[in-house]
């Protein structure tokens, strides 16, 4: 079931109306899990920072051993030509993906140059403004590279994502706070964390075990040249506890306020509004 409406997927060399099949039963990626994707946004007509994610999606495939075959500037060609079907100001939600066709050794390690490729448009409404959610611990952890291809948006790190959030929704939460494999904060479920003490902006500093995201660095960049010191560093729990204010950052809402964690509650605070501010100043002036 998709996620947004008024779908249009590429495959093939060309766009196609609606939500079509792109992967069989045999695939790799189907059967193994050898799937990687990236998400970029249209809204109010830009859709910012899209070669990065485009350039991303390639990285990714590399990652976890997919030969990747559009150049991140072929990529955005094909996918502002797809996004001349929507209004400009229609909040679309993009998404280039990659999986594995046909393994080599044994089966299991994805066979060279051997690729599915497709880039699924939807339509999704951004976040309003107002918007804001809340946050628990949860038992389960972030892996290492050792133990997981954490340096790719891989579909098979999504699982323990969503295991992460179904039990934060069971308690009554909208996300959940999650640790590395030592017990320091690394992410969210689904974004990057950020928190505010005395008017520092802290978020945790990225040490292979989570994505440091696009949209994160694009946030971190606009608070500094605003004047904020952003600081990134190791963060626990308790520093959260102590926190002023808390912000989730990715590029499906770009920012989303934090009101609670566990018993703590937040102010809906002036940095998260003006972190939003510059960023939506930003995009209509990159």
């Amino acid at each position: 079931m998709a996620t947004g409406s008024n779908i249009r997927t590429f495959f093939e060399g060309r766009w196609h109306d609606g939500d079509v099949m792109v992967m069989r039963a045999a695939d790799h990626g189907s059967w193994l899990g050898t799937t990687v994707f990236d998400g970029a946004r249209q809204f109010d007509g830009r859709a910012p920072d899209l070669w990065a994610h485009c350039d991303r999606v390639n990285r990714s495939a590399r990652a976890l051993m997919i030969t990747p075959t559009v150049s991140t500037d072929e990529m955005v060609s094909i996918v502002r030509d797809g996004l001349k079907a929507y209004d400009g100001n229609t909040a679309v939600y993009v998404r280039p993906m990659y999986w594995a066709l046909d393994g080599g050794d044994l089966g299991i390690v994805p066979k060279e140059g051997a690729t599915g490729f497709a880039i699924s448009l939807e339509v999704i409404p951004m976040a309003p403004a107002t918007h804001t959610s809340t946050l628990t611990r949860t038992r389960f952890r972030r892996p290492v590279l050792e133990d997981a291809v954490v340096d790719a948006k891989a579909g098979c790190l999504y699982p323990n994502n969503a295991r992460m959030l179904a039990e934060a929704r069971a308690k009554g939460f909208g996300n959940a706070l999650v640790t590395d494999a030592m017990g320091n904060v690394a992410e969210t479920a689904t974004a990057n964390i950020f928190m505010v003490r005395d008017g520092v902006v802290f978020t945790p500093i990225p040490n292979g075990t989570f994505l440091a995201g696009i949209t994160r660095g694009r946030h971190i960049a606009n608070l500094r040249a605003d004047g904020v010191e952003v600081v990134e560093k190791v963060l626990t729990f308790a520093d959260f506890e102590a926190a002023d204010e808390v912000f989730m950052t990715g590029n499906m809402m770009k920012i989303t306020p934090i009101t609670a964690f566990d018993e703590v509650s937040y102010q809906h605070g002036p940095v998260a509004r003006r972190a939003r501010e510059l960023y939506w100043d930003w995009a209509a002036s990159a």
